[in-house]
């Protein structure tokens, strides 16, 4: 592994258009993750006149396979003293396969997809790494006739200026974005971001969402809050809160010049940077609902472990690096033995 401090400057970038509750992670039974009523609705409905060929429950059971549920992880708990590091028990330096059963365990109707869209910046020499996937709910499978795609097309066109059609609201669904490196089939977790979208008619209050993530979190390091205006708009589209810790676990002060240095993730569509300076660091958004800011529309928390995931995947391309030179010179060692002499 290579020193957190070896190259200060050097920040690593996710390329990408875009990347509760105690401290512990929550118990998870097989089930658990039953849907209510609306949120079963939400991904289940079609128009009257589509043929249902396969419904959310029917998609997601196939896509999921054979999820066990609690997740059973062999991955050593965080230290007691550590940061509270992980959002639903899902959490840097998981390995892959532990993560994805976790985030299905959240949910029964949560499909998992690997991810190739998005890539860090650096050279795989050839090789295959898992470096993220996505999870969303299943949809039920429906045939369409052009009736039903204008339709589609005309709802569209009328939401389209709307607010819930520019942030992509799926009441009562949530959808997740964790980030892995390593090598092949060692993949583990550097940062991972969830969104949850509450049910219209069940919206919490941003006071309770707040308490809930301050109980989880503790005190932020950084808070800014929306506030309305006289004339109605907000100063700020969401409330958002930090916190930030150094390379040793230590919540970083004010005045360390870390304070603003350290990046978190507030989004699943959004990439994230990795500093060896820099420690964990959560990041929280909480939109409110626009025609009563006293609630809130939906949540978004990321993790990002900046230092531990520099080293993987300097790590990880160095040890690409090293397999690649060796592989190379067995193809010289081999070809000076069993090659043809050049018929001149």
């Amino acid at each position: 592994m290579i020193s957190r401090f070896a190259q200060s400057a050097l920040v690593l970038a996710l390329f990408a258009a875009l990347c509760a509750c105690d401290s512990s992670p929550p118990p998870q039974e097989a089930g658990a993750a039953s849907s209510s009523k609306s949120q079963r609705n939400a991904s289940s409905q079609s128009s009257s006149s589509n043929k249902v060929l396969a419904t959310a429950e029917e998609v997601a059971a196939e896509a999921r396979g054979k999820v066990r549920c609690p997740a059973k992880i062999k991955t050593p708990a965080r230290a007691k003293e550590a940061p509270v590091d992980d959002i639903m028990g899902v959490r840097p330096g998981l390995a892959y396969e532990e993560a994805a059963n976790l985030v299905m365990c959240t949910h029964d109707l949560l499909v998992v997809n690997a991810d190739t869209s998005r890539r860090f910046n650096i050279n795989t020499y050839g090789q295959t790494i898992r470096q993220g996937f996505g999870a969303a709910f299943a949809e039920a499978k429906v045939h369409k006739d052009a009736r039903d795609y204008m339709r589609e097309l005309n709802a569209s066109a009328m939401a389209r200026g709307s607010n819930a059609a520019r942030n992509n609201d799926k009441p009562g669904q949530s959808a997740w974005y964790v980030a892995t490196m390593g090598l092949p089939g060692e993949e583990r977790v550097v940062s991972l971001a969830r969104e949850e979208w509450f049910e219209e008619g069940r919206n919490p209050t941003r006071e309770s969402v707040e308490q809930a993530l301050v109980k989880k979190y503790g005190q932020p390091t950084h808070v800014w809050r929306a506030e309305q205006l006289p004339n109605g708009k907000l100063t700020r589209h969401a409330d958002t809160y930090k916190w930030v810790y150094d390379t040793f676990g230590r919540r970083v002060a004010e005045t360390s010049p870390l304070y603003h240095r350290c990046a978190g993730i507030s989004s699943t569509r959004g990439g994230g940077s990795y500093s060896p300076d820099c420690g964990i660091v959560v990041e929280a958004l909480v939109l409110p609902v626009l025609d009563n800011i006293a609630l809130a529309r939906s949540m978004t928390v990321g993790v990002i472990d900046q230092a531990g995931g520099y080293e993987l995947i300097m790590a990880t391309e160095q040890a690409l690096q090293q397999r690649d030179a060796e592989r190379r010179a067995r193809e010289v060692e081999e070809a000076s033995r069993n090659a043809v002499a050049p018929s001149l």
